[in-house]
């Protein structure tokens, strides 16, 4: 069972850890499931880079970033080098354990959950 733990640059949003069978699906898929607000103004087809994450533990359990990916984390607010886009992070071991965190959003205008 994967665990992912989601933490929030913005302070006044608790912590939230998930266990499930999360393989061969996305951040962006499993923050839709759990009621966990991250921005996807493209739909989660990496047209954008709204869903810009921090993957700060467990990369190792993710795809690896593409170049278009890398091109749209370009775009992102505040890029770094742990930025990963939410919808390319795709979990490929059953086991995962990942820890996640998500940008203010509030300086991103568009879909919200």
């Amino acid at each position: 069972m994967a665990t992912i733990r989601f933490q929030f640059e913005d302070s006044s949003i608790p912590t939230k850890t998930v266990s499930g069978n999360f393989e061969d699906l996305s951040i962006l898929e499993i923050t839709e499931e759990f009621d966990i607000h991250l921005n996807h103004n493209c739909g989660g087809v990496c047209a954008c880079s709204t869903c810009h994450v921090y993957i700060e533990k467990g990369e190792s359990f993710l795809e690896e970033i593409s170049d278009k990916e890398e091109d749209f984390i370009d775009r992102a607010i505040n890029p770094r080098l742990e930025s990963r886009l939410g919808c390319q992070c795709i979990i490929l071991d059953e086991s995962a354990d990942i820890t996640v965190t998500i940008p203010d959003q509030k300086r991103i205008i568009g879909h919200e959950h």
